[in-house]
């Protein structure tokens, strides 16, 4: 990852030394089960004491050209005649997939946390604009007015679940300990459980040397939703802060400059930045379809790929999700023009209309939905809304129909309360 976008606590976790920490991790908790087996003697505490030694792996792999051959002669030479018990029964992949799952589980923490904080600002945004009346947009045209905390409600929903769908892949990691092709030609099934019980992983059903790279398709999928997710509410503030619209600004810290040569500048540069970088969080998806394509029981094509796109995946996608997290909290409302824009722009509260002259009306409702489309694309503010339709009603003598239509709230706010319980017990917020 480019320092720009690094997350250290998931950098960390990809870093060549951490990943053969989770490999030994592995390989203790197989050499523990074996112990208990009586299939070897007690080594494992033996084997804990050993020492990652990046260094010495690399002059290894320099002549062997195996990484996993590589960081076993590093251990076991360390541990002399005992080295024989090390890797014992399992291939490379068991220990590489099995210890991936681990590196996937620690970084998913990470993530679900940064979620759920995410989710929670947008919540109390959402609580905090619940009364403030906007206009909601329909083709990007004026509708009618709504509540503007709906407008988080919605990424709330969405962000509720998208946590689900990471917990529950989460719950779904697997291992494996099946031996070259998945075999158990040494090792056998009750082992493997055994292992996977010590290293709280499932047990993969059935695996062919690697575990079924669809189980990583899923994990991208749930990100590149995640992606969407931020760059559909970066679209909606990139659209909310136009100079022509202006009912949002995101912060601007005292000193922070927005254009080189336009000191009046304030740009939604985090908005922007999100939608930049679900761009590549999406695109690992594709890749992570075509890792699925591998020759017979195995192959290695879809390792340099997963060296690259897994921890940008996580890195990114925290990152984003980060930002965003602190442009929501920081985000400035503009109330005033906000309500004003709706005084000034909803001329007709069409709908309400439509269906409150409907049980009355004694024609049909391609009839007055006309009559009304008519006074509403006439009208100048909601009073001359009224009494154009009062004129061209007087055909049907409906003039002196009562169309007072009362406040905004009144009409537009009767189920906000609702809805907001509605999500709060859906998503246990």
């Amino acid at each position: 990852m480019i320092p720009r976008y690094e997350v250290p606590e998931i950098s960390h976790i990809w870093e060549e030394d951490s990943k053969y920490a989770y490999y030994l991790k592995v390989e203790l908790a197989l050499l523990q089960v074996l112990e208990t087996k009586k299939i070897v003697p007690k080594v494992s505490e033996i084997f804990s004491q050993t020492k990652i030694n990046l260094k010495r792996i690399h002059e290894i792999e320099a002549t062997v050209h195996h990484d996993v051959i590589a960081f076993c002669s590093s251990i076991t030479e360390q541990v002399q005649e005992h080295g024989i018990f090390f890797h014992f029964g399992c291939t490379s992949s068991d220990i590489i997939d099995t210890a991936l799952s681990l590196q996937l589980r620690d970084s998913l923490k990470i993530e679900i946390a940064a979620l759920k904080d995410f989710r929670d600002a947008l919540w109390a945004r959402a609580e905090g604009s619940k009364h403030l009346f906007t206009l909601g947009r329909s083709h990007g045209m004026f509708a009618e007015p709504m509540s503007f905390g709906f407008k988080f409600l919605s990424f709330v929903a969405e962000a509720s679940r998208r946590l689900e769908d990471l917990e529950h892949f989460e719950k779904t990691l697997s291992g494996q300990m099946s031996g070259a092709v998945g075999n158990y030609t040494v090792l056998t099934p009750e082992i493997e459980e055994e292992v996977m019980t010590q290293l709280k992983l499932q047990v993969e059903p059935i695996s062919t040397q690697i575990i079924p790279r669809d189980h990583l398709v899923k994990l991208a999928s749930v990100q590149a939703g995640i992606a969407n997710l931020l760059e559909r509410l970066g679209i909606e503030i990139r659209h909310l802060h136009r100079s022509d619209v202006g009912e949002v600004i995101e912060g601007f810290k005292p000193g922070q400059k927005g254009s080189s040569t336009m000191p009046h500048k304030k740009n939604p540069i985090a908005s922007e930045n999100i939608s930049g970088l679900a761009r590549v969080i999406r695109s690992h998806e594709s890749i992570a379809h075509e890792n699925t394509l591998l020759w017979h029981e195995r192959d290695i094509s879809h390792s340099s790929a997963e060296r690259i796109w897994l921890p940008d995946s996580f890195g990114l996608s925290v990152y984003a999700i980060r930002r965003a997290t602190k442009m929501i909290k920081d985000l400035h409302l503009n109330e005033d023009k906000i309500s004003e824009k709706v005084n000034k722009e909803f001329t007709t509260a069409s709908s309400y209309v439509l269906h409150k002259l409907l049980p009355i009306f004694p024609g049909s409702r391609e009839e007055l939905y006309t009559i009304i489309q008519s006074a509403s694309f006439e009208a100048t503010d909601r009073k001359n809304f009224e009494t154009l339709l009062k004129t061209k009603l007087r055909p049907y003598q409906m003039e002196s129909i009562d169309l007072h239509m009362g406040s905004l709230e009144s009409i537009y706010g009767k189920q906000i309360d609702a809805i907001f319980s509605r999500i709060k017990k859906t998503f246990h917020l």
